[in-house]
């Protein structure tokens, strides 16, 4: 009896300091995920000046984005990302934002705002594949329907559930599920929209991504699409130092969810170009259908990046928009340079939208520091019910 007592106690000791061992080592592990994680500090300075032929005031807006994230570290597959974002004006407000009320001025997209930018939980234990839930940073493709809208101050991110997967070979698949957008100027789109887009690589002349995009909006049922296209971009080295550029791409949009009107447009774009000792071109053509009372629109996407950057076709017009643009970029005294042509005119009727002329130099300082002087003057077209606009932006980023 005493010796079973004794053996006994004896493991229940043993149990138990395993068990504590067991549980202490997962709370340490779950500690170092915690505070072994990763910090990140993104501040960016910018100024803006808006002239246009109106009545309106010019714009002068000097604004300081501030990023502050933090990342854990992972605990089982399991881990964390929290993001504030702040967007202060420095000295007068000479601009409208869009939200300030000073409308005797042209627009400068960029509010004072404070705001949780990111703030998610992801999942990487299955192989190959991250599952992300919560507030999120969403790009796909060239962003042309899907962006953050990264050149803006306040970014666009989304409440989302998504999934990326790279399980198979030379395949992405990324599906969404979007219940909210959160705009540039801090008001939300809700939505209970679907993405999904899947990426191929495995070919030597380039990658082919298809992609559906089921926009349905709770509060806004006129603005829901469903948009089906696919997208092509490669190159080729013929010989020597030049290589050969092309992409190519189609979609068609239709009404969507409650939407009540009933359209079916069709998008497409068409580039060819080169690239010679370091020096890139590429001629352009994109056309956005319009049949006079409705139009592609692309609402989520990063909409800077395209169509000139003077902004001028955020929202597509009624009668299309055809833009056939010529790019050239390259380096330069320690800088990348870049010019932009677009000709713009009307997808149904053919009327005169106006052109524009855009550049811009960036020089990077380090690891840390980029510089960035940026340049647009559209000039107006007969038909295109718009005005002369010209904007320079000067912009000092720091990163860490």
């Amino acid at each position: 009896m005493k010796t079973g007592l004794i053996l006994g106690a004896y493991l229940g000791v043993t149990l138990l300091v395993t068990l504590t061992a067991s549980v202490a080592a997962k709370a340490s592990a779950l500690e170092e995920a915690i505070t072994g994680g990763k910090a990140k500090l993104n501040v960016r300075y910018r100024y803006e000046h808006v002239d246009q032929s109106n009545t309106l005031k010019n714009a002068e807006a000097s604004t300081v984005r501030s990023r502050l994230g933090y990342g854990t570290g992972d605990f089982h597959g399991v881990a964390a990302y929290l993001e504030f974002e702040n967007t202060t004006a420095v000295g007068a407000e000479d601009y409208n934002s869009g939200v300030n009320g000073k409308t005797a001025y042209s627009v400068v997209a960029d509010p004072e705002l404070s705001e949780i930018n990111q703030a998610y939980v992801k999942w990487s234990a299955l192989p190959a594949t991250q599952l992300k839930y919560g507030r999120q940073v969403i790009n796909l493709d060239n962003q042309r329907f899907i962006g953050a809208v990264g050149w803006r101050q306040n970014e666009q991110t989304f409440d989302a559930f998504s999934m990326v997967s790279k399980s198979l070979l030379d395949t992405m698949i990324t599906y969404a599920h979007l219940s909210n957008a959160n705009r540039i100027t801090g008001g939300n789109a809700e939505m209970s929209s679907d993405l999904l887009n899947v990426g191929y690589s495995g070919w030597s002349v380039g990658t082919l991504s298809g992609y559906a995009y089921l926009l349905d909006y709770d509060k806004a049922a006129s603005q829901s699409t469903q948009t089906y296209g696919a997208r092509f971009t490669g190159g080729s080295m013929p010989g020597g130092k030049t290589k050969i550029l092309y992409g190519a791409e189609f979609a068609q949009q239709s009404d969507y969810g409650k939407n009540p009107a009933s359209f079916n447009l069709n998008y497409m774009l068409a580039e060819l170009g080169g690239m010679w000792r370091g020096v890139t071109a590429k001629l352009g053509y994109e056309v956005l259908e319009g049949d006079g009372t409705h139009s592609i629109q692309t609402p989520l996407a990063t909409l800077h990046a395209f169509n000139g950057w003077a902004d001028q076709f955020l929202t597509t017009p009624a009668n299309g928009l055809q833009d056939a643009f010529l790019n050239v970029g390259g380096a330069a005294a320690g800088m990348k340079l870049m010019a932009v042509y677009h000709d713009f005119s009307a997808n149904k009727g053919g009327g005169d939208y106006g052109t524009e002329w855009d550049f811009q130099a960036v020089k990077k300082i380090g690891k840390l520091y980029t510089l960035i002087a940026k340049y647009a003057a559209y000039s107006a077209g007969a038909a295109a019910g718009k005005v002369d606009t010209n904007k320079l932006w000067l912009v000092g980023q720091v990163s860490f």
